[in-house]
């Protein structure tokens, strides 16, 4: 199963049979609010507290993938998921609610990732027949933890990331209608030394051209296998710095190849997010909405997700720490019977 140094090949690909999107008043704005399940039209969701908001929208996530599989909560036989609240709070919660047995893991905003691959693995290995992997991330909730809480009013650079305000579940399971995840490369930490929490898209571009080499080096494929390679949340200054970067190490990338979801997710011309979407439900509700909508009707055949995450803490960025990145990637092909379909 294991190819090269650090990707998982499944030779019985799972299949990822349902997912739910679930998004805020913001992305609800931009380009690709039709391929969301639900949209917030406030952040609050009723609720008390922005905590408890994201929880919400991982509850609601979930049981959107539930649902859309025809399936019941008992049936999920493991919860893997995280989110970027001190001690994975969002999704911790919305486990206890969820009440399957729950592995919680934090890779910052490479999480849809990272809990994708590890449900598939499980479902690869035997170790369990149906997995859910998800998700979430909220704007106030981030902002308020790793920089200045929204009611300082505080101005942000050009570099600085706006958090997206979503949730992205989906349904691993060892059969089904649905497209499959065919590998998984699993990011070492690179750090750049960067230690400014308002350019993280500079600081995680290595560790996505590391993550991308390795998964090319380790399967033997060329970039054009794939019908397009997209980064979780480089946004407007990372990602043209990971292309630079891969075309100087001999892997160029043609730009409708290689693409991003922090500059998919918003308008960034029209809407105030400076450099574009960032946050853990970034690569989570673009590749569970609009890029699996988009296999389901045929467009896209093969795609690598790589999600990229900044393992900074407001402890270590106060203590003058560089921040260290990661990413994972998961390669998804389409089910070719269900080419055509709506998802």
């Amino acid at each position: 199963m294991r190819s090269g140094e650090r990707t998982w090949l499944f030779p019985a690909p799972p299949v990822i049979v349902a997912t739910g999107t679930v998004v805020g008043p913001d992305e609800g704005e931009g380009p690709l609010a039709s391929d969301y399940d639900l949209v917030h039209p406030d952040m609050e969701l009723q609720q008390p507290s922005w905590e408890k908001a994201e929880r919400l929208l991982l509850e609601q996530a979930s049981d959107i993938a539930v649902s859309k599989a025809g399936l019941k909560k008992e049936q999920i036989q493991f919860y893997v998921g995280g989110d970027l609240l001190n001690q994975i709070i969002s999704s911790t919660f919305a486990a206890r609610s969820f009440g399957a047995p729950y592995i919680g893991v934090f890779g910052a905003c490479s999480t849809s990732m990272e809990s994708l691959a590890l449900a598939s693995l499980m479902v690869a290995s035997g170790a369990a027949d149906t997995v859910m992997a998800g998700t979430s991330s909220h704007n106030c909730t981030v902002e308020k933890q790793f920089r200045y809480p929204t009611e300082y009013g505080s101005q942000k650079p050009p570099t600085a990331q706006y958090t997206v305000t979503g949730a992205g579940a989906a349904i691993v399971a060892k059969a089904g209608s649905g497209p499959r995840v065919t590998a998984a490369t699993i990011g070492k930490v690179v750090d750049l030394g960067i230690k400014d929490p308002f350019n993280m898209g500079a600081a995680m571009a290595p560790a996505a051209v590391d993550t991308i080499q390795a998964h090319l080096q380790d399967t033997g494929r060329e970039p054009g296998y794939y019908d397009l390679i997209v980064t979780g949340d480089l946004a407007g200054v990372g990602h043209p710095i990971a292309a630079e970067i891969l075309e100087r190490n001999g892997v160029p990338m043609e730009q409708t190849l290689f693409r991003d979801c922090g500059l998919m997710v918003y308008d960034v011309a029209k809407q105030k997010v400076q450099a574009g979407g960032s946050g853990c439900a970034c690569s989570a509700v673009v590749a569970y909405g609009h890029l699996l909508k988009r296999m389901a009707k045929g467009e896209l055949k093969r795609i690598l997700v790589v999600a990229t995450g900044a393992l900074l803490s407001p402890l270590s960025y106060q203590q003058g720490e560089t921040i260290p990145c990661v990413a994972h990637a998961v390669a998804i092909e389409a089910d070719a019977s269900l080419e055509g379909k709506e998802a």
